[in-house]
């Protein structure tokens, strides 16, 4: 029991270096002055890119437990890695990552 317990500390840990990665790859001149949050996300919310034309989706925070977002996730940071300007990159067809978003939402 001990194993799983420190495996969700990790898991919450990765998920919140995540977080503080998506928030600080956002230009500074699009941020809100008074809580360094972007203007067009809303709280709650993050921002990924996805697809070969790197098009933008918010998605809800609530996305980082399910574990097929996780998996993206994963994969994103093996394929992209999370330390460039971009913000964080998906890299799965637009098509797919909608089908996994809209089975998310419900």
């Amino acid at each position: 029991m001990a194993i799983r317990r420190s495996n969700k500390q990790s898991q919450a840990a990765i998920l919140k270096q995540i977080l503080k990665r998506c928030s600080s790859l956002i230009k500074k001149n699009s941020y809100k002055d008074e809580d360094h949050l972007p203007l067009d996300v809303p709280k709650g919310h993050f921002a990924v890119y996805v697809g070969e034309n790197r098009t933008r989706y918010i998605v809800p925070i609530s996305f980082l437990t399910h574990p097929e977002f996780q998996c993206l996730l994963r994969q994103a940071e093996e394929e992209f890695g999370f330390h460039h300007d971009m913000g964080i990159t998906i890299p799965c067809e637009e098509f797919i990552f909608q089908s996994l978003t809209s089975m998310l939402m419900r």
